[in-house]
């Protein structure tokens, strides 16, 4: 089978513009204060928001998230914007799209021209690239960005490309917040997974963008690789429309999937939301899964960092594993008051410890039980 490599990585999250920033988020452990949405017209309940700093809300922003981390990503992997050979995809994710384009252009008096589609990221990274490979949006709600990383995988390993640009972006949107506020799933005070206090999450602004290749093709131009993505696992809960099912059978389906028949892991980034019923389903599905090994396989619990990023979020798990892989190392995570005593999990605080096992799986879940698991893995 075709290896397929992680040769560049790109991040836009509250924490700053850069993957530098976000592993020195990473390593200082310090949890963003939510703000108040810069958005006169949004009558929320909790309108509070993990932006991205230095830009103001406003139409095409999602598009310009993923141009910055697209451009860092390529930059890293040591590849330059040219004329591609055909052979060169791109897959996008994302939860709302260009949805505030939308928005704007259903307002009193608003004008629209033309065709002007939702999901249009992967399209306008495509043409902005020249790049004539398969060129897909994926829209499955917020583990959109796990799916695409997975999808752009299978296009390299089935012959289809030798590179592919995926990820996920999601912006600010005003029908997005007001759905999840109006669902009663935000948290007052800040995104807390595990906690036993916790109250929902804190929706935020982000982009995650990484570089896949064919083994072959870096090794051709001689990139150095940060992992390998080794295995995938889907399923679907086919439960309810936003919330997970009790049992987490379908969690854990798709968990063991994407391990394979070698079930050694160092490390686990989960979906780890905030909210009350999705952090107990996962973390008993992780029970399930690793069964004595719970208590020695660390969780690096991202969504606590940068808050829950809607398509980007698996994307940014990615990101974040491929920096886990390369330092040896799985950073503290955010402190939180306690830890809910039913969510049984293994979440260092205080200090990193040793990646025993070069080996990191990244968890995705979304409304309308669409689950899935991915494993990058040390490069050979």
């Amino acid at each position: 089978m075709t290896d397929v490599l992680v040769t560049g990585v790109g991040a836009v999250t509250c924490q700053g513009y850069g993957a530098a920033a976000l592993q020195a988020a990473m390593t200082g452990a310090r949890a963003p204060d939510p703000e108040p949405i810069p958005d006169p017209g949004a009558n929320l309940r909790h309108p509070l928001i993990l932006r991205v700093p230095g830009s103001a809300l406003g139409q095409g922003r999602a598009g310009r998230l993923a141009y910055a981390a697209v451009s860092e990503a390529l930059r890293d992997a040591g590849l330059e914007r040219k004329t591609w050979p055909m052979r060169v995809g791109v897959v996008i994710g994302s939860c709302m799209g260009e949805a505030m384009l939308h928005e704007s252009g259903r307002a009193q008096g608003a004008t629209r021209d033309g065709w002007n589609p939702t999901f249009q990221l992967a399209s306008v990274v495509g043409e902005w690239l020249g790049a004539f490979g398969v060129n897909t949006s994926i829209s499955n709600a917020c583990a959109a960005g796990g799916f695409a990383l997975c999808v752009a995988a299978d296009l390299i390993r089935g012959g289809e490309a030798d590179v592919v640009i995926t990820g996920g972006v999601d912006a600010y949107s005003r029908v997005g917040w007001a759905s999840f506020d109006r669902l009663g799933a935000i948290d007052p005070v800040r995104c807390r997974p595990f906690d036993r206090d916790r109250q929902g999450t804190i929706l935020a602004e982000g982009a995650g963008i990484l570089v896949l290749e064919s083994a072959e093709h870096a090794r051709e131009r001689g990139a150095v690789g940060y992992g390998r993505v080794t295995g995938a696992g889907w399923s679907c809960d086919a439960h309810h429309l936003t919330a997970p099912e009790p049992s987490g059978e379908q969690i854990a389906r798709a968990m063991r999937e994407a391990l394979g028949e070698s079930g050694d892991l160092g490390c686990v980034i989960p979906h780890g939301t905030g909210t009350r019923l999705n952090d107990l389903v996962e973390s008993r599905a992780l029970r399930a899964v690793l069964g004595a090994r719970t208590g020695e396989v660390p969780l690096y619990s991202a969504k606590a960092l940068v808050g829950h990023t809607g398509g980007a979020s698996a994307a940014l798990g990615a990101v974040a594993a491929a920096l886990i892989l390369r330092s040896g190392t799985v950073p503290p995570n955010v402190a939180i008051a306690e830890q809910d005593p039913e969510c049984d999990v293994y979440l260092p605080v205080g200090g990193p410890v040793r990646l025993r096992t070069p080996r990191v799986m990244v968890n995705a879940y979304a409304f309308g039980g669409n689950n899935a698991s991915f494993v990058l893995e040390e490069a050979a």
